[in-house]
């Protein structure tokens, strides 16, 4: 994987756009469109929420605790969720080439429950992207301190063909967004991967060599990291877009996040702004007066030397 560091959103929109005019001229096939993943933390790599909790779980078992649950789940959302039982999924856990197969051309076995879940924070071994770069900057800068003076990260990953697979090899696959699920799936362009290896039987498997270069390649990632003072900038710019709390997740809670950062960070945001333009143009106006031999400004010279600038059209704030 290699790291990129930029200094502002404008930067990264450049390289994004280099990145995906390379793309095409390679020739890849349209199918391999790029996915995006934003985090708050530039020291964090790829990982699903399971492997945070319990590396290398087999299939079979994580199968079996989401089965488990099924019947408390369906009778509280008065939802149905079709899955195959828990017996079938054993076996076929310790068949490569069968699961192998379910795995890459479906049917994926419980993959519209196993998203519904992710959506709800259940332990997931489901990497969630989206398929907009914006969606992606929101999330990575919805938590962060600006005045931290720390890094987020946006993952841009595209899949290539003919990756190769094999006894022992992790495999990666990448499932896109036509199945029926949680409405947020929908909302935030999700996709997916997954990552598995067989060893005997299948197991989870981390992300942190897929994307290294060699035979087992299963993708091409970059990973670009941009200062978490950029986020006042990005998540206005992305509300003036409809892309915000709300628009993601559509609850109460996200209505009132979404009214709060408007009327707390963005006002003092252009408050902010206003101040730097306003000591911009007094310091502006301090140095033309002492050009002129003014050792000291009245309220009245500052109010003619503000006008004057604006005559010739540099419009400050007045300070």
């Amino acid at each position: 994987m290699e790291e990129k560091n930029v200094n502002t959103w404008e930067e990264f929109a450049q390289a994004l756009a280099d990145l995906r005019r390379e793309h095409l001229d390679a020739g890849l096939h349209a199918s391999s469109a790029p996915l995006f993943r934003g985090q708050e933390n530039s020291r964090w790599m790829l990982s699903t929420t399971l492997d945070r909790i319990r590396e290398g779980m087999l299939f079979s078992d994580y199968y079996r605790r989401i089965a488990k649950i099924r019947p408390q789940i369906e009778s509280l959302t008065n939802r149905d969720w079709p899955i195959p039982g828990y017996p079938e999924v054993e076996r076929l856990s310790r068949d490569y080439q069968e699961l192998d197969q379910l795995l890459w051309v479906g049917p994926r076995p419980a993959y519209a429950y196993m998203a519904y879940l992710r959506h709800h924070g259940f332990p997931s071994p489901l990497l969630d992207w989206t398929r907009s770069p914006y969606i992606a900057a929101y999330f990575a800068f919805k938590n962060v301190g600006e005045n931290s003076g720390g890094m987020v990260s946006i993952f841009v990953y595209f899949e290539t063909p003919n990756k190769p697979s094999g006894n022992g090899m992790r495999v990666l696959y990448r499932y896109g967004p036509y199945v029926k699920t949680h409405r947020r799936h929908v909302l935030q362009q999700s996709e997916y991967t997954l990552c598995v290896a067989f060893d005997n039987e299948w197991r989870f498997e981390e992300y942190d060599k897929v994307f290294d270069s060699g035979l087992d390649q299963q993708g091409i990632c970059w990973k670009f990291t941009i200062p978490a003072s950029q986020r006042r900038k990005v998540l206005q710019m992305l509300d003036e877009y409809n892309l915000n709390a709300f628009s993601l997740f559509e609850s109460e809670d996200a209505m009132i996040e979404t009214l709060a950062t408007r009327e707390f960070s963005f006002e003092n945001s252009a408050r902010a702004e206003s101040q730097v333009q306003a000591q911009r143009a007094l310091s502006r106006i301090r140095s033309e007066a002492a050009q002129r031999g003014l050792e000291r400004l009245s309220s009245s010279d500052i109010d003619a030397e503000i006008q004057a600038v604006r005559v010739r059209g540099d419009q400050p704030a007045r300070p």
